[in-house]
């Protein structure tokens, strides 16, 4: 559960004392919370998650086997679609998107970690992946975020053709933005490039 707390004050940019004021608690506790094997009561749960902008359930783990979006949908939604400046944004930090392309067994999508250096989408896989066939044809990448306590969420697609990352300085380049290694684990040391030749997105909001 600490984990969780920290990666979502993060990704809010909180620092332990603005989610301490929000949650009516010190700062020293919601710490305590992030780096030990704490249980604290559900009246504290439920402020934290308020505080955090999220839900107890996911706080604590207890959806994790769910897909995201099986919230009920807002009774005001606002679908509305995303300037190329705002697609940027969304993609430009890194996490872990979508790749779909063709392979010998057909249509595929494959979720790879990925990273964005010099307006370039990058991921790491091993040669012979489905993911590695994506070298040298048209492919789409797809990354989204859904917030199923507030109803609300958004999706970018870049369309580009991949290319396999061979330049010893553009592998460095990489590797140097790179802030996690493929959760698939294994020798996955391949980059694979996607210069987009079109960035669309969507977002789902609540009306006013």
């Amino acid at each position: 559960m600490g984990r969780r707390v920290t990666a979502r004050r993060e990704q809010l940019g909180l620092s332990l004392e603005e989610v301490a004021a929000r949650a009516g608690s010190a700062p020293g506790y919601v710490e305590y919370i992030e780096e030990r094997q704490a249980a604290p009561g559900i009246g504290f749960m439920l402020r934290l998650a308020d505080a955090l902008e999220t839900t107890v359930d996911t706080l604590t783990g207890s959806g994790t086997e769910l897909p995201p979006g099986i919230g009920h949908a807002a009774y005001h939604p606002a679908l509305t679609t995303l300037s190329a400046e705002e697609c940027g944004e969304l993609l430009s930090t890194h996490g872990i998107g979508r790749v779909a392309l063709s392979t010998w067994d057909g249509p595929a999508v494959v979720p790879v970690n990925y990273v964005v250096a010099d307006d370039e989408v990058a991921y790491r896989t091993a040669p012979g992946t489905a993911a590695a066939e994506a070298i040298g044809q048209e492919v789409a990448f797809e990354v989204d975020h859904i917030d199923d306590a507030m109803s609300r969420g958004w999706s970018v697609n870049v369309v580009g053709t991949a290319r396999a990352v061979t330049g010893d300085d553009d592998v460095r380049r990489l590797d140097r933005h790179a802030r996690t290694t493929p959760w698939a684990g294994g020798d996955r040391r391949l980059w694979v490039s996607i210069t987009a030749t079109r960035t669309t997105g969507r977002r789902i909001d609540i009306r006013p």
